[in-house]
């Protein structure tokens, strides 16, 4: 009896520091057909936490968190047939940092560094998880394409595809 109180008691002090407070709920939406279209978090109207998202077919297609409404931190999406398509993360409602890209074997096809959405600073191309060429983008743009690591190494810092 006293293992269930004390128990009682945990899961209720879990609840209550939760960072989704007493004015969130789980919140599911369904497709017409009766099967899961997404779920997860809403705290006055907005989308916090975490979300996942589902094709028609069941699959998931994409899953991450939101705060405040945009999407935030790392999140992962998914083809519908249920293969990796792209991971990475948000900032402020934005894609930044490295994005990694798969092919249809769920191999990396080309990591990119991303700002607000766009291309800004290296993308590296594979093909057969081998790396093929570097290109550098400034706001979107290509502004050098490299094909060989040498040729690479002369004119940039390893440091900088951290």
């Amino acid at each position: 009896m006293y293992s269930k109180v004390l128990f009682l008691l945990v899961v209720t002090l879990l609840i209550s520091s939760s960072p989704l407070k007493k004015d969130s709920a789980y919140y599911k939406d369904y497709y017409d057909t009766g099967r899961i279209k997404s779920e997860g978090w809403i705290q006055k109207n907005t989308k916090v936490g975490y979300w996942k998202y589902y094709y028609k077919n069941k699959k998931l297609a994409k899953q991450g968190h939101y705060k405040n409404g945009s999407r935030d931190s790392y999140w992962y999406f998914y083809r519908e047939n249920g293969t990796k398509d792209k991971e990475g993360s948000f900032f402020q409602g934005q894609k930044g940092s490295w994005w990694l890209f798969y092919d249809k074997n769920e191999k990396i096809s080309h990591k990119c560094q991303l700002n607000n959405g766009k291309k800004n600073g290296y993308c590296l191309k594979y093909r057969n998880e081998k790396l093929t060429s570097a290109q550098k983008y400034r706001n979107g743009k290509k502004i050098k394409e490299w094909f060989s690591f040498k040729s690479f190494k002369k004119e940039n810092n390893l440091s900088d595809l951290r």
